[in-house]
């Protein structure tokens, strides 16, 4: 359905709200989706456009040569990498096609339990309300249910809280001898604050060595702004692990636009951290500001988005999210499909630029206050 087909505001909010992207195509603010504002730099796309009858007209390289890219990017070796069409490709594989029974921390990234078979996806709540991972239970119940995979991402979507390396840590070692690969989404890493003073907050990339039972997953979607190129990773020791995703992955699962990235990245090293630090000084005001309404519960954010409760009074979830389209032409995204009790009183609101998320908050607080 073309822009000049919607009849109104409130015909297009229920066109837009069954979609999953395409948004640029429809003209109002997108403060649902989650990316990186500041990158990539025009430089990249300058490279794309002087190369593009190379990148259209030939193939693009296979599996080893790409898992060799992303291996100089995070200084890892490539045969403990597999490289996907986006995180998303990764996951169907392991959910829908390795995992023989899969238990994911929840409320989170849906598409783990989504792309599992029926009756093989648990889902293990997270402390209520402080959305805290207690990795001592969560192990208790991986045991228990004979889990041989198990979901842990981090920071959090949609809560955007972080889990302490340490307790990740912890909850490797209590796996490392019950068949159990852990796999531990890290997405929204880049944009933790001040990740040396926030409890060893940090990657666990570094564990792999240690704890061959570890699979690190990343979309580089987010972080890196690219979310058309679909690229993401994981990486793990497990050699076995390895073998088995990479039967499930094509020949030529990334195009060459997205191959020309990863060759290209490495000379933007700088450039994506200066980005990084944008996104999260913005990310920080939007969170005072928020914190200013009376009966608004938010909650402090490691990733480049936050997570609020809405007062028990006023309108729900899904409600100001409508209102906020129709009235305002801004999308966030509500949590009513969301895994928690009280689930329609939870919103999740992307950070955008300074001026964008001023007029975010301003429209929240006239749709609360109930003006027009």
């Amino acid at each position: 359905m073309p822009d000049s087909e919607y009849k109104n505001q409130t015909e297009k909010y229920k066109y837009i709200s069954g979609q999953h992207g395409g948004y640029y195509r429809h003209d109002f603010v997108d403060h649902a989706y989650l990316y990186n504002l500041y990158f990539p730099p025009e430089e990249v796309f300058s490279c794309f456009k002087n190369q593009i009858h190379d990148l259209v007209l030939n193939y693009p390289v296979a599996q080893d040569v790409l898992a060799s890219l992303v291996g100089k990017l995070i200084d890892q070796s490539p045969e403990h990498i597999v490289v996907g069409n986006g995180a998303a490709e990764l996951i169907k594989i392991v959910s829908g096609h390795i995992a023989r029974k899969i238990i994911i921390s929840v409320p989170s990234f849906n598409e783990y339990a989504n792309a599992a078979p029926a009756g093989r996806a648990i889902e293990f709540p997270l402390e209520i309300p402080s959305f805290q991972l207690d990795v001592d239970k969560f192990a208790d119940r991986i045991i228990e249910t004979h889990a041989d995979v198990a979901v842990v991402v981090t920071p959090n979507n949609p809560t955007a809280m972080a889990v302490p390396k340490t307790d990740l840590i912890r909850l490797a070692k209590k796996l490392a001898d019950h068949d159990c690969q852990l796999i531990i989404d890290e997405s929204f890493i880049d944009f933790v604050q001040d990740p040396g003073q926030k409890s060893g907050q940090t990657s666990m990339e570094d564990q792999i060595e240690t704890y061959p039972n570890i699979v690190i997953f990343k979309s580089m979607s987010k972080a890196y702004g690219i979310c058309g190129l679909r690229i993401g990773y994981l990486l793990t020791r497990n050699s076995n692990f390895i073998k088995a995703v990479r039967k499930g992955v094509h020949i030529w699962n990334i195009n060459g636009f997205a191959e020309e990235f990863l060759r290209i990245l490495p000379d933007y090293s700088d450039v994506f951290i200066k980005s990084c630090n944008q996104v999260k000084k913005d990310r920080d005001k939007l969170y005072t500001d928020l914190k200013n309404f009376s009966g608004l519960t938010v909650y402090k954010p490691d990733a480049n988005f936050i997570f609020c409760r809405l007062p028990d009074i006023g309108p729900s979830a899904p409600e100001l999210t409508r209102r906020l389209f129709i009235e305002h032409n801004i999308y966030i995204k509500h949590c009513q499909g969301k895994t928690m009790p009280d689930a329609d009183r939870y919103i999740r609101i992307a950070a955008r630029t300074k001026d964008e998320n001023t007029n975010l908050v301003q429209a929240v607080g006239l749709v609360l206050r109930g003006d027009n």
